[in-house]
């Protein structure tokens, strides 16, 4: 399964107020379904109305439905660097709205910052699934696909599209044991192992040899 990650820059970032106390909040569109995005991919609307039924019961429900400041490298979330929580997914249309209220975290308090400073800022949803191509070259999204958060927020999405897509995209991933691990290592692992098991056959066969000259 790929890592796959999009882009979105048309998101408010909104004040509301309750008991005299502010927060902040992310809504706009965070998923798009049904139609071929810039990164040449297309999420089947059943594909994304499934994952995000899910999604919505076992985390935005639950309260640990939670984005990064940044571009991760992987598709789990890193608590070190949680700066959202993603309050409300809901379809609309082709799309899923999407609200996140910004967190006390050090990496919420460096998001609201940028915000209040006028940084433009983006989402980014991001999760694993399978591709494949059309004959038109459109890769369309697996029935597979799940999503590991709704949004993470990142500056000037547009800019690294080829970065993420060659270097984060381009690994693959492996569920072992319940944990998502890359695949290349998993082939590692196995290397070693090779390799172990060549030295010992190699030191059986130094001591076979060793056996026979003392046997002369």
């Amino acid at each position: 399964m790929k890592l796959i990650r999009e882009e979105i820059e048309s998101v408010e970032f909104i004040v509301e107020s309750r008991n005299g106390k502010k927060s902040l909040y992310i809504e706009g569109v965070f998923l798009q379904g049904n139609i071929k995005n810039r990164n040449g991919r297309m999420y089947p609307m059943e594909t994304l109305r499934r994952e995000v039924s899910r999604y919505n019961e076992s985390n935005v429900v639950a309260g640990r439905a939670l984005g990064e400041l940044g571009h991760p490298d992987g598709p789990t979330v890193n608590l070190d660097r949680v700066s959202h929580k993603i309050v409300s997914l809901k379809e609309s249309g082709s799309n899923f709205i999407g609200k996140a209220k910004i967190l006390g975290t050090p990496m919420g308090k460096i998001a609201s910052s940028l915000i209040g400073e006028g940084v433009k800022l983006g989402v980014s949803s991001r999760g694993i699934g399978s591709l494949k191509m059309t004959r038109e070259g459109t890769n369309i999204v697996g029935d597979d696909f799940m999503l590991a958060t709704a949004a993470d927020i990142v500056a000037d999405p547009s800019a690294p599209d080829a970065f993420v897509e060659g270097i984060m995209e381009g690994k693959d991933w492996v569920w072992d044991g319940g944990i998502l691990r890359e695949k290349y290592a998993e082939r590692t692992y196995k290397q070693i192992n090779t390799l172990a098991n060549q030295r010992q056959l190699d030191e059986n066969k130094l001591n076979l040899f060793n056996d026979f000259l003392n046997s002369i």
